[in-house]
């Protein structure tokens, strides 16, 4: 059961260090980061909302014991990985391992957590 907790929050942790980096990189980088949506194919006003639900995301994961909450963080998340990782695959950029990276800390962080909650031990 200790396993459990060490892998959730290890794998959580770095997620959300990955979600926060990026929602700042959003906010403090912004025309480099318009640059990098519409060579994407993403129109750039999704640029701060994207950078605010991430914050969110780790603010919901890290503190928010509601299990319905956490299962919509994780859902949202999820398609921004997948949504990612199809758009760098599209043009051929070779960045799509960054999503897949983050979709591997997200399935894990999101198994292990309902090892824990089903236990109720977070």
């Amino acid at each position: 059961m200790k396993t459990n907790k060490i892998i959730y929050w290890a794998t959580t942790g770095i997620l959300c260090a990955l979600l926060f980096m990026s929602a700042a990189m959003y906010v403090f980088k912004h025309d480099d980061i318009v640059l990098v949506f519409k060579g994407l194919g993403y129109p750039a006003y999704l640029i701060y909302p994207l950078a605010f639900l991430k914050l969110a995301a780790v603010v919901v994961l890290l503190t928010q014991k509601n299990n319905l909450i956490k299962q919509w963080a994780y859902a949202g998340l999820f398609f921004d990985f997948v949504l990612a990782f199809f758009a760098h695959i599209m043009i051929g950029d070779g960045e799509h391992l960054g999503a897949v990276f983050a979709m591997v800390l997200l399935v894990v962080s999101y198994i292990f957590s309902q090892k824990i909650y089903t236990t109720n031990q977070i």
